[in-house]
């Protein structure tokens, strides 16, 4: 009993830093989007600066996870839980980078022409932090179809990519002149494609913790 008490309160320990690091994420996300919709250099440094503050997070996580694991043998729904939380931190530090790249992104275009497109942008990026919101209550929950259901999400995301990327290689046809600023909001629509992808895999993992059979929700 005094072992599982122990292995008990490790975890909730990992929980609440996972949550530190999962509301730093989503706050920077919505922090990117503001910045995207109408500039500004003070947030855009805080998104910057919170970059080292996930990483520091991710190997704080990560290092008690694998503590626990090497230490007391854990089995059953607390493994899965545990190999989990290292699918949920590589995929979050992974998350973070993206909106690091929607904030220098957005600088870029603060003074591009104006492109329709870039509602598309936006869109996507507020759909992301959706899903992340939702992800992680269906981890806190422990809830599958919660899970299932912040995945189905994504279709949004790519939904969006697709339009964004057929209006733009018209554009570029057109208008040659603008194919550098172009270029530069298709990568950026493939990185909010991308960042949806790793929250659906967070999802699968939650999904897998719970239930305990891996479910491919990326379809």
């Amino acid at each position: 009993m005094q072992t599982r008490g122990l292995l008990s309160e490790e975890l909730h320990n990992i929980r609440r830093e996972l949550s530190l690091m999962a509301a730093r994420v989503e706050e920077d996300l919505g922090k990117a989007l503001v910045v995207l919709r109408s500039g500004g250099t003070e947030l855009t440094e805080e998104v910057l600066g919170s970059e080292k503050i996930v990483d520091t997070l991710q190997h704080k996580i990560d290092e008690m996870t694998l503590i626990i694991i090497a230490t007391q043998q854990p089995v059953a729904s607390d493994l899965r839980e545990l190999l989990t939380i290292l699918k949920l931190t590589s995929s979050l530090e992974r998350i973070s980078d993206y909106g690091v790249h929607l904030v220098r992104s957005a600088l870029k275009l603060s003074c591009r022409p104006s492109f329709r497109s870039i509602e598309r942008i936006e869109r996507m990026a507020e759909t992301g932090k959706s899903m992340l919101n939702a992800a992680f209550s269906a981890y806190l929950g422990q809830d599958a179809h919660a899970a299932r259901e912040a995945a189905a999400m994504d279709r949004i995301i790519d939904d969006e990519h697709k339009a964004l990327t057929e209006e733009v290689l018209k554009l570029m046809k057109k208008q040659p002149e603008l194919v550098k600023p172009a270029a530069r909001l298709l990568r950026l629509s493939g990185n909010m494609e991308r960042l949806g992808d790793h929250i659906t895999n967070i999802c699968e993992g939650i999904v897998f913790m719970i239930e305990g059979s891996y479910e491919d929700l990326n379809e």
